[in-house]
């Protein structure tokens, strides 16, 4: 199994650091986890105060500068609200600049800040994604394209460079809880990237299904079929200290959102559930967090996958030793 580390690229708050010595850390931590033996490195997209991951391949391209190993991705990038020529050319770049380390996770995104910033109209949700995904496909199977839609100019015979390294440049696809985002990735033959940030990992072992099912029925090959996990965690050297550093900016951050959104407050009850045998939180020590991603993994008939969040305030110190421990020991334990 693949582990790795997403990131928001979290903008510091007043009076601690400054934005600019944040993106300094954020680099350090995907330098380290490239030196700790880590697969994969994402960034997210967001276009929000909160985060400075507005432009995520400039973050992903530094980071390529300075890594020689881990792939690098986007977490993932939000295609309704781009362009997918720019975003093809963008990655691209970026696998040419990293030697063939570049991947993308597109999606819809957790927020939808993006769809008023680029013009986009929320009633076209679902179909400005599938179009533009739709071209991007078509991008990265034909150096010569001709397409037409309804959200974008028509291509005629329009050949788009630059061309990757990889001869099939990897894009998966990043879902919630749609059923019909998982069928489409199956019917697609897209590997899945499936954020579980709440609840209970195991309640989406049918939507998995479905996408299996979708991608057998397509006749896709079942190891074209891989199935990934982003899931909020953290790791230290005891459970007692991994929550201690973790729990407060978690409350912070998700009690926020949940005023945005009309949830309950955080509490400490609620975390401990979620931290719980069968709940999606992976924050403890290096040991029992491998056993939660193995239950997990079960749980969904199989990952290929695993990605770690940890952007909720911890100190950078914190977690490039965390990074280390991700490395060291849960990395072996679930190779």
């Amino acid at each position: 199994m693949e582990v790795g580390i997403d990131s928001f690229a979290a903008n510091p708050e007043r009076g601690k650091i400054s934005k600019t010595q944040a993106v300094a850390e954020l680099l350090d931590r995907m330098e380290r986890a490239d030196q700790a033996g880590l697969a994969v490195f994402g960034i997210g997209e967001h276009h929000r105060k909160d985060f400075l991951d507005a432009a995520p391949t400039m973050l992903l391209a530094a980071a390529a500068a300075r890594t020689k190993r881990i792939r690098l991705t986007s977490a993932v990038t939000v295609l309704s609200a781009a362009d997918p020529v720019r975003v093809f050319q963008n990655f691209a770049t970026l696998d040419l600049i990293s030697n063939g380390r570049a991947e993308i996770v597109a999606g819809r995104g957790s927020f939808t800040d993006a769809f008023p910033l680029f013009g986009f109209k929320l009633q076209d949700y679902d179909a400005v994604f599938s179009e533009k995904l739709e071209l991007l496909l078509k991008i990265r199977d034909q150096e010569e394209v001709t397409w037409s839609g309804r959200f974008r100019p028509a291509l005629q015979q329009q050949p788009i460079y630059p061309r990757p390294v990889q001869a099939s440049f990897p894009i998966w696809l990043g879902v919630g809880g749609t059923p019909a985002s998982f069928a489409r990735a199956g019917t697609l033959g897209l590997p899945l990237m499936v954020a579980v940030i709440g609840g209970e990992t195991h309640r989406f072992r049918p939507l998995v299904d479905l996408y299996r099912q979708a991608g057998t029925a397509a006749g896709h090959a079942p190891q074209q079929l891989k199935v990934g996990l982003h899931s909020l965690g953290y790791v230290a050297t005891t459970r007692e200290e991994a929550i201690a550093d973790y729990y407060p900016g978690y409350a912070e951050l998700f009690t926020k959102i949940g005023q945005e959104r009309g949830f309950a407050p955080v509490t400490r009850a609620r975390f401990d559930a979620q931290n719980g045998p069968s709940g999606a939180l992976c924050v403890g020590s290096a040991e029992e967090v491998a056993e939660k991603i193995l239950r997990h993994s079960e749980a969904l008939g199989g990952i290929s996958r695993f990605t770690f969040q940890m952007d909720v305030g911890i100190p950078h110190e914190k977690l490039m030793k965390s990074i280390d421990l991700i490395g060291e020991k849960i990395v072996p334990l679930l190779a």
